[in-house]
């Protein structure tokens, strides 16, 4: 699965920051692995980038690790996996329903 990046403005100064990325789940990793490859493209250092994680499955947290080792990952909750249909379980839904009340 491909993933398009709709919108990127970095701080001028970003190489020479620490990053925290903040995403709320991370069910097969392939949103968060875009993100910190764009981190990556304007010259952050893969150690300097902190990932925040709620809720995540052991698929998405192996994947992410085995293509950025470097990136720290501080993760709320690790649920079981996912389902057939990529979805984290038992997850809690479609956090972005969810947060901003269109479920």
């Amino acid at each position: 699965m491909r993933f398009k990046l709709y919108y990127s403005k970095l701080p001028k100064d970003i190489a020479s920051r620490y990053v925290l990325l903040l995403d709320p789940m991370l069910a097969t990793g392939g949103s968060a692995m875009q993100a910190v490859q764009v981190l990556l493209d304007n010259n952050v250092k893969e150690d300097h980038i902190i990932f925040l994680n709620l809720i995540g499955s052991p698929e998405g947290i192996d994947c992410f690790i085995a293509k950025y080792p470097k990136v720290k990952i501080v993760i709320g909750e690790l649920d079981a996996g996912l389902n057939e249909d990529k979805y984290i379980v038992p997850g809690c839904g479609d956090f972005g329903c969810r947060y901003f009340g269109t479920d």
